[in-house]
């Protein structure tokens, strides 16, 4: 079973619906303030154990760099036991994870991707009132502390439209994991070892997701992939303009490239026409597979939903062992409908990705999925949407009589920055607060 009271909310709880969420960096300047800090924050950050009660959508989180558990004074072979990919830090890792050209560190946002990155803390509500209660207890902690220093916020929201920037309905998808008491929004998906997402427990490949040592440290959490993605809203809608014969031609167009209509109905249950009331069920709107759709008439392989996550779908390798929680959060204004120059504002998505395995989980379905189609029999082909696009892509996808090909695919996407950090248990959170020099 899984110690609920012992796990951060964050990691297993999907995120209310709408909600507003604020992510703070801080860095680590006196250690004893660091440890006094992880004490303070043991007491307030939101357990897995508290679906029922008032506050249940106030979540506080917080998780801790590399270079915050060396600053916390974490003994060396502690240090050595955490993941390598962990240990090299998200800018280490940019060409596994295609964040080049403009993507690449060298452009990320300060202090993104630097070693003063060392505490990440994520406050969410459902509403911009009760996310001020969330931050009032993360100011609480912080509060007379000396020696540590806030030096990057990025508030986000859920636009008025409830969908992401591009104009996709967005965080459909949740897997069911065994022994949360969560359900999962796929009824087609089995639920997943929960050594998938939680440290210390069996996993899917029939043995325990590896954990830091000692066990006190390791146990009940898991590891986390925070991005900053800006999206070019007006770019997306150009192109698609450019490419479509008609305004319902850019709907099509743009519903195979995600694989689902904006509304979020999928093309899967109605590929000819959109559906929104099927988009805005829940209970129906994940209620579908691929197996029956092989060539892709209805859902195209190189889609962006196929390819982050294929289902049943026969693909190279196994899906099951790539799969992982994504919780992504607009920031920046709208542009408003019709507008097709960028107004020069930033804007796209924050985003956490929550595996117990950054190597076969987030990195994987970078580079081999979202970044490259060989599992697919695609070639080089990338993500139309989100994958690394130098204006020289191709998006292909099945259509009677012949195949539909968009040419010259810009990026769509650019990286401003990441962190890879290690969300603890509660217990952990004491132990590294009670750590002696």
């Amino acid at each position: 079973m899984l110690e609920l009271d012992d796990i951060q909310s964050g990691v297993l709880r999907p995120r209310p619906s709408p909600y507003v969420a604020t992510y703070i960096l801080l860095r680590i300047d006196e250690r004893s303030a660091g440890r006094e800090l992880m004490r303070r924050l043991g007491s307030v950050v939101s357990t897995a154990a508290q679906p029922g009660s008032p506050n249940a959508d106030l979540g506080l989180s917080v998780a801790l760099t590399y270079h915050g558990l060396e600053a916390l004074g974490v003994p060396r072979d502690s240090l050595d036991s955490f993941a390598w990919e962990f240990r090299q830090g998200m800018a280490a890792r940019a060409k596994a994870l295609a964040d080049d050209g403009e993507s690449g560190p060298e452009h990320w946002e300060a202090p993104l991707g630097t070693s003063d990155v060392h505490v990440v803390l994520t406050a969410l509500s459902p509403d911009e009132a009760r996310l001020e209660a969330a931050l009032d207890r993360a100011h609480t902690a912080l509060r007379e502390l000396g020696g540590i220093q806030a030096i990057w916020r990025q508030d986000c929201h859920a636009l008025s439209t409830g969908k992401e920037p591009f104009g996709f309905r967005d965080g459909i998808s949740h897997p069911a994991i065994e022994g949360s008491g969560i359900p999962g929004s796929n009824p087609h998906e089995a639920p997943l070892r929960s050594g998938e997402f939680v440290l210390g427990y069996p996993d899917e490949t029939g043995g325990v997701s590896p954990m830091p040592w000692p066990d006190v440290l390791g146990r009940n959490g898991t590891y986390v992939a925070f991005r900053k993605l800006h999206q070019r809203v007006a770019a997306f809608r150009q192109y698609l303009k450019n490419a479509a014969n008609s305004p319902e031609d850019e709907e099509v167009l743009a519903a195979k490239m995600m694989g689902r209509w904006r509304s979020g109905a999928p093309l899967a249950l109605c590929p000819f026409h959109d559906v929104p009331a099927l988009g805005a069920d829940a209970s129906r709107s994940n209620d579908f597979h691929y197996s029956d759709d092989p060539t892709g008439y209805k859902t195209p392989p190189g889609s962006h939903i196929r390819r982050t996550n294929p289902r049943d779908a026969s693909v190279a390798g196994v899906v099951r062992l790539h799969r992982m929680i994504r919780r992504g959060t607009a920031y920046g204004p709208e542009l408003p409908d019709g507008v097709l120059e960028d107004d020069g504002v930033d804007r796209g998505l924050m985003f956490a990705f929550i595996g117990a395995h950054l190597g076969r989980q987030f990195e994987f379905v970078q580079e081999e999925w979202a970044n490259g189609g060989d599992f697919l029999g695609l070639g080089d082909a990338k993500d139309p949407i989100g994958g690394a696009h130098d204006g020289t892509g191709a998006f292909s996808f099945p259509k009677r009589p012949i195949p539909r090909r968009l040419q010259g695919l810009p990026r769509f996407v650019v990286t401003r920055g990441g962190e890879y950090g290690f969300m603890p248990g509660l217990r952990a959170l004491r132990w590294l607060a009670e750590i002696q020099s």
